[in-house]
């Protein structure tokens, strides 16, 4: 009898043993940060003449973006435009500047001092593609990350409307755009017009930045209103 207990007790006790574990607790991890980089390529409409460097829209993409990650991402802006440049010098400056192919979106608005400095058109069916495959390259390669923004219409502020000709103004930079838009297109790059939205300028007189000539503060909140969607594809936020 007392071998039997004996078995007994031996076959239960490993039993018991099994029925608790020791669990390992899970390890709690940080979230892990990103850092996304933004380049803007452009001109004065870029640079943001005459309005704060907050207000130019590279910026205010940037904070608008910013809303829709968590605290711990970041966005850095890289700005390589100056006012008066025209695609040539736009070139330039990029390969002055030596930049990496490290950008996670790439925006191009380019052409309006080429209008403006009578270049021949035939220049900027050169140069814009150029610019436009820099643009691919910079952005890691990858086209899908890369905005084409349109060229604003100036005649449509008190300085446009004290040259010679506003129509032709106007009816020139439509032939740069649509030549911008085509080629982006063709190449599956997504083409954003704002050219609309400035020819609202002399309507809205809030639309234009007091030097009367580029736009506000106001205009280019409405230009970010149309990037940002297309800004949050490309970025997968």
């Amino acid at each position: 009898m007392r071998k039997l207990i004996f078995l007994l007790i031996m076959v239960i006790t490993p039993l018991i043993g099994c029925s608790t574990t020791d669990e390992t607790p899970p390890i709690i991890t940080e979230p892990t940060s990103r850092n996304f980089n933004y380049l803007a390529l452009g001109d004065s409409y870029t640079i943001g003449q005459n309005v704060c460097e907050t207000c130019r829209f590279p910026e205010q993409l940037k904070d608008s973006l910013k809303n829709y990650l968590p605290s711990s991402d970041n966005i850095f802006v890289k700005v390589v435009a100056q006012t008066g440049w025209t695609t040539t010098n736009l070139k330039n400056a990029i390969t002055n500047e030596n930049l990496q192919a490290q950008y996670d979106l790439v925006t191009l608005l380019i052409g309006v001092n080429n209008q403006y400095q009578n270049r021949p058109f035939s220049l900027y069916e050169t140069e814009f593609p150029e610019l436009l495959q820099t643009a691919i390259t910079l952005a890691k390669g990858d086209k899908n990350r890369v905005i084409v923004v349109s060229i604003p219409d100036y005649a449509f502020t008190p300085f446009g409307q004290g040259s010679s000709n506003p129509e032709t103004i106007s009816n020139q930079l439509d032939q740069y755009n649509l030549f911008a838009k085509n080629h982006a297109e063709s190449l599956e790059i997504k083409f954003v017009n704002i050219t609309d939205i400035t020819r609202d300028g002399l309507n809205n007189p809030q639309l234009v930045a007091s030097d009367n000539l580029h736009p506000s503060e106001l205009a280019y909140s409405k230009f970010v209103e149309r990037l940002l969607p297309v800004a949050r594809a490309k970025l997968g936020i």
